[in-house]
């Protein structure tokens, strides 16, 4: 028995040093995040937005080109290209994409690849550090806030490796990311901070694999959905003021950085796609969540207050959708919905747990 015991805290502390170790990796990766940037806003890109909205000096006026052709009497025609119109609704304007977080640098590029190589080894150190956790125990290992957060953290980044593996352009996630997950895993180890233990026996079901699981992956991809909507705002703001026709221009720190993300419209779409895409798990993660409940107290739904802030987080996901595919809200109104329903999941996550006592009151801190 005793060897049994001391084992369990030997794994507990393996798992403890991957997961200082991860958060040293990623600390290096954010180094090398800021460093991407910082080289990417030394080149020389151009503002192909601004390109599309002002003309140059002795140029024809903006979206308006000449083209000389040679007819058969030896005269010339002259051919315009339509005015190209900027639409009023938000993140619709007709902007291409930034060309990435390197920004066209080369050395950027080269710190660009070495963050995501190091986002990567962290994560596999941080799998490691779960994995072990799981195993001192010999559970499900998130029975509790610290479990739970540094999982969740894991499956975000994870979850970022996805889309990367699936030539997605979501390289400019890299920062936020690494820098939220540094963020979510102190707040982990020190305050949040739970030793190696066995559940209540209300957590005794094989629903924890289930229902739990789920709400970890959908808060995860929810959680980038609201990295592209707030990056979305930043951007959309950026390219109103490149088309305002006062001449106010951004500053240029601003302009360095945002000139090298998607459009407005581009991140737009991909935080609606997002959202859209694990709406269906959250909806899931709550249903999981009634079967066990009713397995475990006796009742499939007793307002409990996990219970209420997850069906409210749901209802403000719901209302998000429902707005984009009825009402035609887009831009602008449609990205603070969509932050106010993933400000409800955080509630969830963090207040329920720990500032309000009920049954799901297993934070452990």
């Amino acid at each position: 028995m005793n060897l049994a015991v001391a084992a369990n805290e030997n794994m507990a502390n393996v798992s403890n040093v991957l997961i200082y170790s991860a958060m040293a990796v990623y600390t290096l990766a954010f180094i090398a995040h800021m460093a991407e940037w910082v080289f990417g806003s030394r080149s020389k890109v151009g503002r192909t937005a601004a390109a599309l909205t002002a003309p140059a000096a002795g140029s024809a006026p903006a979206g308006k080109v000449t083209v000389q052709v040679a007819t058969k009497g030896g005269g010339t025609a002259v051919l315009e290209r339509p005015k190209v119109v900027t639409r009023s609704v938000a993140g619709a304007r007709d902007v291409p994409d930034g060309p990435g977080a390197a920004g066209g640098s080369e050395q950027g590029d080269l710190y660009g690849r070495i963050a995501v190589s190091l986002t990567v080894l962290a994560f596999l150190i941080h799998a490691g550090g779960v994995l072990a956790r799981a195993i001192s125990v010999e559970r499900a290992p998130w029975g509790n806030m610290y479990e739970f957060s540094t999982t969740f953290s894991m499956v975000a980044v994870g979850a970022y490796a996805v889309l990367l593996a699936l030539k997605k352009n979501v390289r400019w996630i890299g920062l936020p990311l690494v820098t939220t997950v540094l963020l979510d895993l102190g707040l982990a180890v020190t305050v949040l901070y739970t030793d190696s233990d066995q559940l209540v026996p209300a957590l005794h079901s094989y629903w924890l694999w289930i229902h739990v699981s789920c709400a970890i992956i959908s808060g995860a991809v929810l959680y980038l959905g609201a990295v592209g909507t707030l990056l979305y705002l930043f951007r959309d703001r950026y390219e109103a003021k490149l088309a305002d026709a006062s001449g106010k221009q951004p500053g240029a720190f601003a302009s360095s950085v945002l000139e090298r993300l998607p459009s407005a419209a581009s991140l737009d779409k991909f935080a609606y796609r997002i959202n859209a895409t694990v709406f269906p798990l959250w909806t899931f993660t709550i249903i999981a969540g009634a079967i066990w409940a009713e397995a475990a107290w006796g009742r499939y739904w007793g307002w409990d207050p996990k219970e209420v802030w997850s069906f409210i987080t749901w209802v403000a996901y719901a209302c998000y959708l429902h707005a984009r595919a009825t009402a035609g809200w887009k831009g602008r109104k449609a990205a603070y919905l969509a932050l106010i329903a993933f400000a409800c999941f955080l509630f969830n996550y963090y207040g329920v747990n720990i500032f309000i006592t009920g049954k799901h009151s297993y934070a452990g801190v």
